[in-house]
């Protein structure tokens, strides 16, 4: 009796957790991407980014002159508050920050996918005009940008508290489920590096809570040798990285090189 019974409680419990996966798989992307609106600030304008699917939005501050920065985010945030820095430490760069699908003023629905094709046609149409193109990629998009640098003739690229692939920070935050077998965007930078040519900055948060250190010690060793600076910022978080006195300076420099 006393068998039967914890059998029905196992299988109960095995249920419980099928059914909590399967959520998990359904409901993914509503756990990933966190799109926030652009806040009212002056001195952007818009562009339209044209995909095979949908009319994405990217914040410029343009310039002339054949030096640009492409911006890409995290997944939760608002990218128009980065425009006053960048603005600051790249003072004769155009600057584009690109809305993902669902962010901002861009339509559609975020994805690998979606998002993966409006940084292209970002790139392409910026590329058309500014031929030396620094392209910056923080937390989710450090695995945007290293994709299109593998694909494309960026000049320099910085990834701000990459991954190796997006698994890494998924399977810390859900550590009792099977998130490598369920998760469906996958930002695998590890897949894509190798091909990367462009010098490389990787800006790490000693005190990152989001991103596993050795994820982005595993992606710095897929780079060509002799390709990657990497630089520890002490006493910050991921999501303060931003607040270190070297972060904006370390950015800057980037302005100076070719």
């Amino acid at each position: 009796m006393i068998g039967r019974v914890m059998l029905w409680g196992l299988a109960v419990v095995a249920a419980l957790y099928a059914g909590v996966c399967a959520l998990l798989f359904v409901y993914q992307r509503s756990l990933i991407y966190f799109p926030q609106p652009n806040a009212e600030l002056t001195g952007s304008a818009m562009m339209e980014v044209e995909t095979r699917d949908v009319t994405a939005v990217a914040l410029t501050r343009q310039l002339p002159g054949p030096d640009a920065v492409l911006y890409f985010g995290g997944n939760g945030e608002d990218v128009s508050l980065d425009m006053p820095d960048l603005a600051r430490v790249f003072p004769t760069h155009s600057i584009y920050l690109l809305n993902y699908p669902g962010y901002g003023g861009s339509p559609g629905m975020p994805s690998e996918q979606s998002i993966t094709d409006a940084a292209l046609a970002l790139f392409d149409q910026v590329h058309a005009t500014h031929a030396n193109v620094v392209v910056i990629g923080r937390s989710l998009g450090s695995g945007v940008a290293v994709h299109l640098a593998s694909v494309r003739p960026v000049s320099r690229l910085v990834l701000v508290t990459p991954f190796d692939t997006f698994a890494d920070p998924a399977a810390a935050a859900y550590r009792w489920f099977p998130v490598r077998l369920l998760l469906r965007d996958r930002f695998d930078s590890r897949r894509y590096a190798p091909q990367v040519t462009a010098p490389t900055r990787i800006l790490i948060a000693a005190q990152d809570e989001i991103i596993p250190r050795a994820s982005s010690d595993r992606l710095r060793s897929r780079f060509s040798s002799g390709l990657v600076d990497t630089v520890v910022l002490p006493n910050v978080g991921h999501n303060s990285i931003s607040l270190s006195p070297d972060y904006w300076r370390l950015l800057a420099s980037e302005a100076r090189r070719r």
